[in-house]
């Protein structure tokens, strides 16, 4: 479905302004396989919270690319099918509540919502100029704090008294609900820029877009990769410890308990290896312009 072959920027250009149609049927199956692909990241867990929560491998950008290529009406309406799936996915969840007043409210809140929000994915589409991987940012951005209010709202309403405590069930619901939606955030944002600088999606066909001396910025793709593995990790060992694994309550004491040396060299490890890599690919890319007359 996508080119693998490189073109010209010139030619990239000059069929970026055809007027070539792309029809329902190739919309809907375009859809299909990015909602499928979804789907099977979703399955692809980097941190799996024990109570409830999860960072994945970039699940939702599949889905934003969908509204992000043909609208929010096709965006929408696979967001909302996607949601369903990862509903039928997380069926076990419905069993921790009740009433039928808060099994409608779970569904609703933190799968059907919660995941709809991805249709918005593509209203920064052409807001950027030709800036494709700011839009896909800005994009990504957008729906992950839209996913993040949902969750919020759900975890200070449906689960107060459950996971999260009664009192201050706002404040509890704000902190929990970030320890996966901030690394989620992080990962979708590196998706969103790496292959808004390596794919052109605003062609009926993507295609790949033409680098300089053709180089592609594998040590700068590394660097970023390790700040979020570092984020995540981090997250994991201060987290994992706050809340009470018998009553499900949170406990701000529980961040005596916090490897904090553990945590300082994770942090440091990673943000070395960051830097490096970082400088790394600078110097390269400092000789890929000398090499070229640059």
């Amino acid at each position: 479905m996508l080119r693998s072959i490189e073109e010209p920027a010139a030619a990239v250009k000059e069929r970026g302004t055809r007027n070539v149609k792309v029809t329902n049927v190739q919309r809907l199956v375009e859809s299909g396989v990015l909602l499928a692909m979804g789907v099977v990241l979703s399955i692809i867990k980097l941190l799996d919270l024990p109570y409830g929560g999860s960072v994945t491998v970039a699940s939702m950008f599949p889905v934003m690319l969908i509204a992000y290529r043909h609208g929010p009406g096709y965006g929408l309406v696979s967001a909302a099918v996607y949601g369903a799936i990862q509903q039928l996915l997380g069926l076990k969840t419905l069993s921790f509540v009740s009433t039928w007043q808060s099994v409608i409210a779970v569904i609703m809140l933190d799968y059907v919502i919660a995941f709809a929000v991805i249709g918005f994915g593509g209203a920064f589409r052409r807001r950027f100029g030709e800036k494709q991987s700011l839009e896909l940012c800005s994009g990504a951005f957008l729906v992950c704090i839209l996913r993040y209010a949902c969750h919020v709202i759900s975890g200070a309403t449906v689960w107060a008294g459950l996971s999260i405590p009664t009192k201050a069930a706002l404040a509890y619901s704000f902190a929990y609900n970030a320890t996966y939606m901030v690394p989620e955030t992080i990962v979708m944002l590196i998706a969103a820029y790496f292959l808004g600088t390596s794919m052109n999606f605003r062609l009926p066909t993507p295609v790949r877009i033409a680098r300089r001396n053709d180089r592609i910025p594998v040590f700068s793709i590394l660097a970023i990769f390790a700040i979020a593995v570092t984020v995540i990790v981090d997250v994991a060992l201060i987290f994992k410890n706050m809340q009470d694994a018998e009553s499900g309550n949170w406990n701000i004491n529980g961040l005596a308990e916090v490897n904090w040396l553990a945590v300082g060299i994770v942090s440091a490890v990673g943000v070395a290896i960051a830097a490096v890599l970082f400088i790394i690919d600078r110097v390269k890319a400092g000789k890929a312009c000398k090499s070229s007359g640059q």
